[in-house]
């Protein structure tokens, strides 16, 4: 009886100590809802602000080009590399050709401009990078490699060039920087043996001739003249080369050079040149 007793006492609630558990209770889960309302409040101004400072970001003039961007020799605005042929304000008078965006730089399009440099002859490709803050344009060029100079005459200015791939750069690029060595090509500008006929193979003739001449010469070659490709000459230091038509048997008779040359530089007569356009037969022209 007095263990039921116990039992009994037990399974009965103290009134004052549950009302207590229940308030306790309910502030814990007003505490809660109220810092889930606080958070919610913190995140939502945070989204707005976060929100606000992109917009303010965005609208800096910094992400922008100035609108004379493309007429004003700025080198800290707009950049060119690499360009050893095309002066830099050719590119920009093409660039001026075009509106600067108004769009930030990091959207700004500039497929268009790429494509008018490109025709430049000179300017195999080109690749514009963009960079903010402040906005700016960094062109890189890259240009075709000159390896002929043409003259028309032996003391004439270069007036073109051809390059590698047998592009043919004008007069209007001319003259090259001395730091752009070329082989020196004296050619005519009227009728069939015009230079502007010329084609990729006849440079590649040209460039090996000369290959030939200096390797077995000794010497490097001044120029050569091709104003008649049937009676070609070649100058070396020592002397004058006539070394005929451009035949299946012009690099045979090329290979003759190292026999006569040695003799020339002690020959007291002053020579015109040494004639080895003939198949087997090599003369010395001497000044009268």
């Amino acid at each position: 009886m007095e263990e039921e007793g116990k039992d009994i006492q037990q399974d009965v609630v103290d009134p004052a100590r549950l009302v207590k558990k229940v308030r306790k209770s309910r502030k814990v889960r007003q505490s809660r809802r109220k810092q889930s309302i606080l958070r919610k409040a913190v995140r939502f101004l945070m989204t707005v602000l976060m929100l606000f400072l992109l917009v303010y970001i965005t609208k800096l003039p910094q992400w922008y080009l100035p609108q004379n961007a493309y007429t004003t020799a700025n080198n800290e605005i707009i950049k060119i590399e690499n360009n050893h042929i095309v002066k830099s304000y050719r590119i920009l008078a093409l660039m001026k050709l075009h509106e600067v965006s108004d769009k930030p730089i990091y959207m700004m399009k500039t497929n268009d401009i790429e494509k008018d440099i490109k025709t430049l002859k000179p300017i195999e490709d080109v690749y514009i990078r963009r960079y903010a803050f402040p906005a700016r344009l960094h062109i890189i060029v890259k240009e075709r490699t000159p390896v002929i100079s043409i003259c028309l005459g032996e003391k004439a200015p270069a007036i073109a060039a051809f390059t590698t791939d047998g592009t043919l750069i004008g007069k209007e690029f001319m003259p090259l920087s001395p730091d752009i060595k070329t082989i020196k090509v004296i050619a005519s500008d009227k009728g069939h043996f015009s230079y502007t006929k010329w084609n990729l193979d006849n440079i590649n003739e040209i460039i090996k001739i000369i290959s030939y001449i200096e390797s077995y010469s000794k010497e490097p070659v001044e120029y050569i003249d091709m104003r008649n490709p049937a009676d070609v000459y070649v100058k070396v230091k020592t002397v004058n080369i006539r070394i005929g038509k451009l035949d299946s048997n012009v690099y045979e008779r090329i290979k003759r050079i190292p026999s006569i040359l040695p003799r020339i530089k002690f020959m007291k007569s002053k020579v015109q040149y040494l004639d080895i356009s003939w198949e087997k037969v090599n003369y010395l022209k001497l000044y009268k």
